[in-house]
């Protein structure tokens, strides 16, 4: 038997993928583990994804978007021999490291990562400020011009003053159905 020539403690590790195959890895990988007895070598494998709001034909629907395109996470004891199953899983590009030795990825970051993965409600990303000219992009007020008066950052609302019939009318969107003016 040769020494092992990785640390073969349990950590967690990137590695690269085809762009679109990351599910298709993930799986792949467990069930190599499965046929091949690797389950105290090999614990786990993810595609870090996040669930984000989008707005599609006037409806808002919460998908699942990868975080990290081109990535999954192993969690495994690297060795010689679960170092060649991974890699040559089809879809694999490689691991993510310095020259040919895997890095692993901190617990910190895993965290980090775990967090963003975990959290139940999707995350609003309003990059507006109150008194900014918007353009309305969707709904029955598509075309308008207005004002931002209201942010709520929790709903992902925006209250914005659109000018009908000559004055200044609240129109409550949807925070995915404003663009910002290009100045």
């Amino acid at each position: 038997m040769t020494k092992n020539r990785y640390d073969d403690s349990r950590a967690w590790y990137a590695i690269n993928t085809y762009s679109g195959y990351e599910d298709k890895v993930a799986d792949s990988i467990k069930q190599r583990v499965n046929g091949v007895e690797m389950a105290d070598k090999i614990f786990d494998a993810i595609v870090p994804k996040e669930k984000q709001i989008e707005i599609k034909n006037g409806k808002r629907k919460v998908v699942d978007r990868k975080i990290f395109q081109g990535y999954v996470l192993v969690e495994m004891k690297l060795t010689d021999e679960t170092w060649y199953i991974v890699r040559n899983t089809p879809g694999v590009t490689g691991f993510v490291g310095t020259g040919s030795q895997p890095t692993p990825v901190s617990e910190k970051e895993i965290a980090k990562i775990k967090k963003r993965m975990g959290v139940e409600d999707p995350k609003y990303d309003i990059n507006y400020n109150e008194g900014e000219i918007v353009n309305i992009i969707d709904g029955p007020f598509k075309g308008f011009d207005g004002a931002i008066s209201e942010i709520d950052a929790i709903k992902g609302k925006l209250k914005v003053m659109v000018s009908m019939f000559g004055r200044e009318t609240p129109v409550e969107l949807d925070a995915l159905q404003v663009k910002k003016l290009n100045q």
